[in-house]
């Protein structure tokens, strides 16, 4: 996926970074480690891909049932 202008200010500095992502889902904190994502440094949006999801989701506790069965 290319992103060239972020798709809720339309800032053209949006940028892909790779980063340690933390998500809390009731109050339980889970991280994913060298995340590739997109990011907007004007407006602080954030874009994932689908590989992305994939990843935040296999990390979830909120789906930690559906890995489970």
């Amino acid at each position: 996926m290319s992103i060239s202008k972020c798709p809720t200010c339309g800032s053209d500095k949006i940028k892909k970074v790779r980063r340690k992502w933390t998500g809390t889902f009731h109050n339980q904190t889970y991280s994913v480690s060298r995340l590739e994502f997109h990011e907007c440094p004007t407006c602080y949006e954030k874009v994932y891909d689908r590989d992305a999801m994939r990843k935040t989701e296999a990390h979830s506790p909120a789906l930690a049932k559906a890995r489970a069965s």
